[in-house]
């Protein structure tokens, strides 16, 4: 593995030397290497059947690859929805060598993969029956079971496994993005993962949204506009996440932003909006790539019957901006790819962009083009742009001298992925594989640690755990006997005037709640936890939910949570959700008679259920802080 990235240094360099020369030489060219790189079809065998045997050698489509990702140049995994009887739905593994079926379960009609750590993953799959809600509207229903649930694989196994009832308000929706943060040293592996997907059922407004602490998996919508979560890349210490813009979407926002940041668990606020101001509504959704310091995205038209569609953009996230590189202001032009007119009728500046893939070490990125009416005898198109907007290279697959081989065309291009430096793959709608190497590196050092994480196949995938519930957009009706609008009470909860007793009772998993106004709109909640707890603050004006908080994890101790609030919307008020991870302890404290029942807490905490949120001040009041 030393002398193969060694190898590679030396190739990236030779290509940083010429391309330095082509730039002096005032053109443009693909990086160069000290061997060429050229795409191959390299398809893995069939599995074996349960008796071991290998009842045929000869190749055949995996299917329809929803994603390929990989921890390392000689470890990735693609996950497939099979092609029956001889390809299972599930997942398979790269070692370097090959490509070996891994998982006969937790296989996805588009599915998705979040790596976790060296030999743990997440795999957005298809569902099982029997996800459909016990009620009698629904008993007749057919359950929706496309990409809404998750598998976590750990240890060479599925650990667990995570689904929720249909047709209700909190059930799971059809994801299309997941990601994880890097694990922090000495942790090896991540406990802050995100998946996202469709829109949240009706009247909720946001996006679906499921977040993994480390312990448990909660739903964490993005509900501050109802777009389709359609993508997700970690750069630089964040996950970004793109939408797509549809009709109908449930949005309060005008400008709607296109990309949100996801902060690392710990960092408020949890997501903060990123406007593309060049960016066509009438275009699909960003597909994203990122390496080094870079974040590339890719759209296309949204949809082929527009009479003007807009063009192929291609847009780059560079220093903290977003710059156009290829789009209106500098079009992709024609005739850039071979027999352009018979492969895209509508000219390949409008042609519908399936998957981008940076190139790491250089400053380009892979773009997969398929037409905007796909028929099944169709070759995979790539272009090769630079960071400049230059298209440096095509690659119509397979190859004129695969052609003359007798290969046939195995569809359209579905899915890159760049682990290293001239090193690609990429799926065919077809579920067949090309890889894009030097003829000396087809090969890499098979992964040592390979019979560590990935011992034998994995056929049983365990039960569904249910999740808490997606808050709904109108919380339950108020049964604390609490009057809608309280006494102004200053800046601090509500407490008994009522005479006190002494009791030795559990302790309050709260104290010394305390809120506060920062910068006008946001809300800030001070307060101490006895014990580590997750914790949770929900913000409604009368009936209707105007402002959340993820679920955080805390420790014991002084902590705050902070919540941005709608001028417009100002909440009267607040319900504070909290689930003690440790035995409370037990302490004497002075309790209000006629408050919880005796060993219970007092009226000066904060519970779990609703709580009254002193009343905030009038924009009148408000003044010039607003």
């Amino acid at each position: 593995m030393t002398m193969t990235m060694t190898f590679r240094s030396l190739s990236t360099l030779a290509g940083l030397a010429l391309a330095l020369v082509l730039v002096l030489a005032g053109t443009e060219a693909a990086p160069a290497y000290a061997e060429e790189a050229a795409w191959r079809l390299e398809q893995p065998s069939p599995p074996k059947s349960p008796a071991g045997v290998l009842e045929s050698g000869i190749p055949i489509g995996l299917g329809n690859v929803g994603d390929v990702e990989f921890s390392a140049p000689n470890r990735g995994l693609l996950i497939t929805a099979g092609d029956p009887p001889t390809i299972p739905p599930g997942v398979w593994a790269y070692n370097g060598v090959d490509w070996h079926e891994l998982a006969s379960v937790c296989g996805a009609t588009d599915g998705r993969i979040a790596w976790a750590g060296p030999g743990e993953f997440w795999t957005v799959s298809d569902g099982r029956p029997g996800q459909a809600s016990e009620s009698a509207e629904n008993v007749n229903k057919t359950p929706p079971l496309q990409d809404n649930t998750l598998c976590h694989f750990a240890g060479g196994r599925v650990v667990a496994s995570y689904a929720h009832p249909a047709f209700r308000a909190d059930s799971y929706q059809a994801m299309h993005a997941a990601g994880c943060f890097p694990p922090a040293p000495p942790a090896v592996v991540s406990t802050d993962c995100w998946f996202a997907g469709d829109a949240l059922e009706a009247p909720q407004v946001g996006a679906f949204q499921l977040h993994w602490n480390g312990g448990s998996l909660e739903p964490e919508p993005y509900t501050a506009e109802g777009h389709a979560v359609e993508d997700m890349r970690l750069l630089g210490g964040h996950i970004y996440e793109t939408v797509r813009l549809a009709a109908g979407d449930r949005s309060s926002a005008p400008e709607p932003p296109l990309v949100h940041r996801i902060e690392p668990e710990g960092v408020l606020p949890t997501f903060e909006a990123e406007t593309l101001p060049f960016f066509e509504p009438t275009l699909d959704f960003l597909r994203l790539s990122g390496a080094e310091e870079a974040l590339w995205g890719a759209a296309g038209p949204q949809n082929a019957n527009e009479t003007k569609p807009p063009p192929v953009t291609v847009v780059r996230r560079n220093e903290g901006s977003w710059s156009e590189l290829i789009g209106p202001s500098n079009p992709l032009g024609t005739h850039v790819i071979p027999e352009e007119e018979t492969l895209f009728p509508e000219g390949a500046e409008h042609a519908t962009v399936s998957s981008i893939a940076a190139d790491p070490g250089t400053e380009s990125a892979w773009i997969a083009l398929v037409p905007q009416v796909q028929h099944s005898g169709e070759p995979a198109v790539l272009l090769h742009v630079s960071a400049t907007g230059k298209v440096i290279e095509e690659a119509t697959l397979p190859s004129a001298h695969e052609q003359g081989e007798g290969i046939g065309r195995k569809g359209s291009a579905a899915k890159i992925a760049c682990p290293a430096t001239n090193d690609c793959w990429l799926s065919t709608t077809q579920g067949w594989l090309f890889h894009l190497a030097p003829e000396t590196e087809r090969t890499l050092a098979r992964d040592e640690n390979e019979s560590e994480y990935f011992h034998g196949l994995i056929t049983f995938r365990p039960e569904d755990l249910g999740l808490p519930q997606v808050p709904a957009d109108a919380p339950p009706a108020d049964t604390s006997g609490l009057v809608e609008e309280p006494p102004n009470y200053g800046s601090g909860f509500a407490e008994s005037k009522t005479p006190a007793i002494e009791a030795n009772i559990t302790a309050p998993l709260l104290t010394h709640v305390h809120s506060r106004l920062v910068r006008g709109t946001t809300l800030e909640l001070r307060f101490d936890l006895a014990v580590k707890a997750r914790v949770r603050l929900l913000a409604k004006r009368r009936k209707k939910l105007v402002a959340s908080t993820p679920t955080r994890t805390l420790a014991a101790g002084a902590r705050k949570l902070l919540l941005r609030l709608n001028r417009r919307e100002w909440p009267t008020k607040l319900d504070l959700q909290t689930h003690p991870l440790a035995p409370l302890p037990t302490t004497t404290i002075k309790e209000s008679v006629g408050g919880p029942e005796h060993g219970g807490v007092g009226t000066n905490t904060v519970s779990t259920g609703l709580t009254v949120l002193p009343r905030v001040p009038s924009f009148a009041e408000l003044g010039p802080q607003l």
